[in-house]
C-alpha cells in the first residue's frame, strides 16, 4: 500500500493527541487506585494492556470459531492453539514449581495452605458446564463477539457491542445464581473436577495438552483443505482494511515520518504476534496475582451494584462475595479495574490509528438479537463458570479438565448459532457458498 502525499498530509491527528491525553488520565487514575489498594494500579495496566492487544491484533476468541465456518479459513483459529500452548507452558513452571514448594489446587488445598497460581479455574465439571458452554457460544455469535471481544468492541465505538455488553451484564447476576442452585441438586453433584498434573504429573498434562491442541490444528487444516477443494476458502487477508496493510517504501523512511508513525500505530499486527502478545499480557495478570485473568465474574458484580441501587436485595448464601465488593465500592474489585482497563485500552489503540469511530449501523431487528446474544453471553458465561477467558481459556492453559468441555460445548453452540441465526441479524450472513 502507498499513501499519496495529499493524503498523507491531511492526515488528521487530533485523534492520537486524545489517546495521548487518555493515556496521560490513566496514569493519573492509577496513581489514585494506588491510594485505594497498592495493586489496583497493575489491574489497570494489565488490563489496558490486552485492550490495545486484542484491538491492535484485531483478535478474537470467538472469531476462531465463526472465520472457519463462515470462510473456511483458520489463521486465528491456528493463533488460538498458539496462545494456548505458549501459555500452558509457561503456566506448567510456575505450577510445577509452586508444587514443589508445597502448594496445592485450589479445590484440594486446606485453610491456610498454599494454592498453586491459576488452579482457581479448575472448575467442577457437570451439566452446567455444557449447557453453559453451549448458550455462551450461541450468545457470541448473536452479538458479534465474546466476553473479552464485546468488551473490546464496545471500547472500539462500536454501538452493536454496548447494546450485547448491557445484557451481558444484565444476563450475569442470573447465570450465577442458576448455577449456584443447580450445583445443589442431585443432578449438579454428578461430575468431575480434575487437575491434570494429580494424575499425570506436569509434564505429563502438559504432553496430553499438546497432544490435545496438535489434533484441533490437525482438525483446522483438515478442514481449511476441504473447503478450498469445494471452493469456499477465503485469503486469510480478505478482511484487512487497506490503510492497515505496511506501506511501501517503508524501510526508507525516516524515524520521524508518516511512515514510522503508521508501522507503530496503524499497521496491524498479524493474529500470531497478537496471541504471543496476549500470552505474555496473560501471564502477567497471572505472575501479578495468583489468578488467571478473567472478564465475566466482575461483570456479576456490576449486576449486584446496579439493582441494590435501585432496592433489590440478593441471597446473601449465593451472592455474598459480590455484595461485599459493591459495599468496598466497585473501583476496589480489582477485576472491574482490569475491565475499565482493557475497555480504554481498546479506545487507546483506535485513537492512536486515528481510526476511532461511533458505528450504529443497524436496523431494530438487529438490535433485539444483539441484547439476546448479550443475555445469552451473560447467563452462559455464568452458569458454565465463566466465558471464553476463564473457563476455556484459563482453565485449559491451567490443565483443568473443564476447560475442554467447555471449549467443545462453546464451539457447538457458535456453529449452531451461526446455521440458526445465517442472514436473520446484520453480522451473522450466509456461509459463503461454492464458486
Amino acid at each position: 500500500m502507498e499513501l499519496s502525499q495529499a493524503t498523507t498530509k491531511k492526515q488528521s491527528f487530533l485523534q492520537p493527541i486524545i489517546g495521548v491525553a487518555l493515556i496521560l488520565g490513566l496514569i493519573f487514575f492509577a496513581g489514585y487506585l494506588g491510594g485505594l489498594k497498592d495493586n489496583l494500579p497493575l489491574y489497570l495496566f494489565a488490563g489496558a494492556v490486552l485492550g490495545y492487544i486484542l484491538t491492535r491484533a484485531r483478535f478474537g476468541f470467538a472469531g476462531g470459531i465463526k472465520r472457519i465456518y463462515m470462510r473456511g479459513e483458520g489463521s486465528l483459529s491456528k493463533a488460538l492453539i498458539v496462545l494456548l500452548l505458549v501459555t500452558a507452558f509457561v503456566i506448567m513452571g510456575i505450577q510445577w514449581k509452586a508444587a514443589a514448594d508445597g502448594a496445592m489446587p485450589a479445590y484440594l488445598a486446606t485453610e491456610g495452605q498454599a494454592i498453586i497460581p491459576g488452579t482457581t479455574n479448575v472448575y467442577f465439571t457437570n451439566l452446567a458446564t455444557v449447557v453453559g458452554g453451549f448458550i455462551f457460544g450461541v450468545g457470541m455469535m448473536l452479538a458479534g463477539g465474546c466476553g473479552s471481544g464485546t468488551l473490546a468492541d464496545f471500547g472500539e465505538g462500536s454501538g452493536r457491542a454496548l447494546i450485547a455488553f448491557i445484557f451481558f451484564v444484565l444476563g450475569a447476576a442470573p447465570g450465577h445464581y442458576a448455577r449456584e442452585v443447580f450445583d445443589e441438586t442431585a443432578l449438579g453433584q454428578i461430575g468431575y473436577q480434575m487437575h491434570l498434573p494429580q494424575l499425570f504429573g506436569y509434564f505429563g498434562a502438559f504432553l496430553i495438552t499438546v497432544i490435545l491442541l496438535a489434533s484441533m490444528y490437525w482438525i483446522v487444516v483438515r478442514y481449511e483443505n476441504m473447503r478450498k477443494r469445494e471452493g469456499t476458502y477465503m485469503d486469510p487477508k480478505g478482511d484487512y482494511e487497506d490503510f492497515e496493510l505496511p506501506l511501501e517504501n517503508q524501510d526508507k523512511a525516516s524515524f520521524f515520518s508518516y511512515q514510522t508513525y503508521h508501522k507503530l500505530f496503524v499497521e496491524r499486527w498479524s493474529f500470531t504476534v497478537g496471541a504471543l502478545a496476549l500470552a505474555l499480557a496473560a501471564l502477567f495478570v497471572l505472575v501479578t496475582t495468583g489468578k488467571n485473568w478473567g472478564v465475566s465474574t466482575a461483570l456479576v458484580t456490576w449486576n449486584v451494584a446496579l439493582f441494590q441501587s435501585l432496592g433489590f436485595e440478593f441471597p446473601a448464601e449465593y451472592f455474598q462475595s459480590h455484595i461485599d465488593k459493591v459495599n468496598a465500592g466497585l473501583l476496589s474489585d480489582g477485576g472491574t479495574i482490569r475491565n475499565i482497563g482493557l475497555f480504554f485500552g481498546c479506545t487507546i489503540s483506535f485513537l492512536l490509528a486515528n481510526r476511532f469511530k461511533f458505528d450504529f449501523d443497524f436496523n431494530a431487528k438487529d438490535v433485539f438479537y444483539f441484547a439476546l446474544g448479550g443475555l445469552m453471553l451473560g447467563f452462559g458465561s455464568r452458569f458454565g463458570l465463566g466465558c471464553n477467558i476463564g473457563a476455556m481459556y484459563a482453565a485449559i492453559s491451567s490443565f483443568s479438565f473443564s476447560g475442554w468441555i467447555f471449549l467443545i460445548s462453546m464451539t457447538i453452540g457458535g456453529i449452531i448459532g451461526m446455521k440458526a441465526f445465517a442472514g436473520k441479524v446484520c453480522i451473522l450472513p450466509h456461509r459463503i457458498g461454492k464458486k
